[in-house]
C-alpha cells in the first residue's frame, strides 16, 4: 500500500504528540525521583513535592496526559477523515 503526503503528514504529528507525551511521562517518573532531595524543599499542602508527585501528582498527570492524547488524536482523526465514527 503506497502512502500518500496526507497518510504521511498524519503519521508525523501522531508520532511528534506521542514523543512530547512520552517525555512528560519521562519526567514525571523518572526525572522528579532523580531530584527527590532537592525538590523536597518545595511544600505543596504540607507534603514535600517528591512524596506530593509520588503519591498523587503522578497519577493525576498519567490521567491527564491520557485524555488528552485520546481528544487530541480523536480531533485528528476527523481532521484527516479516518476517525471511526458512529455512521
Amino acid at each position: 500500500m503506497q502512502l500518500t503526503e496526507k497518510h504521511r503528514e498524519y503519521w508525523s504529528r501522531n508520532l511528534n504528540l506521542t514523543a512530547v507525551l512520552l517525555g512528560i511521562w519521562f519526567v514525571v517518573t523518572f526525572v522528579v525521583i532523580w531530584f527527590a532531595r532537592e525538590l523536597n524543599e518545595i511544600v505543596i499542602a504540607g507534603f514535600p513535592f517528591a512524596f506530593y508527585m509520588g503519591a498523587q501528582g503522578a497519577l493525576i498527570i498519567y490521567v491527564v496526559v491520557i485524555w488528552f492524547y485520546a481528544k487530541r488524536m480523536n480531533e485528528m482523526d476527523l481532521e484527516y477523515g479516518v476517525h471511526e465514527g458512529d455512521d
